[in-house]
């Protein structure tokens, strides 16, 4: 079932209500915002969340997940931890291919830093950013 440009309008407005109260903005002008009861780091997550949810109740996608991580590094024993890479989604589309989706706004050198560590330790994975 697909849903009309009202529902969807509605259902926006429905969860913009449940968002965070503003709060000083922080160093990449990013806003917590809440929806279904999960807290997302930036509103342009929370709004690609509310696409993919769409998506999947359209049927145009199976599926996605959430925070799915990413080993890049591995740790030495208990003295130093390993690194991870964790991506905002993972969509696995109807063909069973899948894609790694990160929403970012700036791209930080930490970023920069995992990002050529996972190139390296998965070279046939592509990471998309929206």
């Amino acid at each position: 079932m697909r849903w009309s440009e009202a529902e969807y309008a509605r259902y926006i407005q429905n969860t913009e209500q449940n968002t965070s109260s503003p709060k000083p903005k922080n160093k990449y002008s990013s806003q917590k915002t809440w929806i279904d009861g999960i807290c997302f780091d930036s509103k342009k997550e929370a709004d690609y969340y509310c696409q993919l949810k769409l998506l999947t109740r359209a049927g145009e996608i199976k599926g996605f997940c959430r925070q799915a991580r990413f080993v890049v590094t591995e740790g030495v024993g208990s003295i130093e931890r390993g690194t991870e890479y964790v991506a905002d989604f993972v969509i696995f589309n109807n063909d069973g291919t899948s894609r790694i989706v990160d929403t970012k706004g700036v791209k930080t050198n930490e970023f920069k830093l995992k990002m050529k560590s996972f190139r390296e330790k998965y070279p046939t994975l592509k990471v998309e950013l929206e």
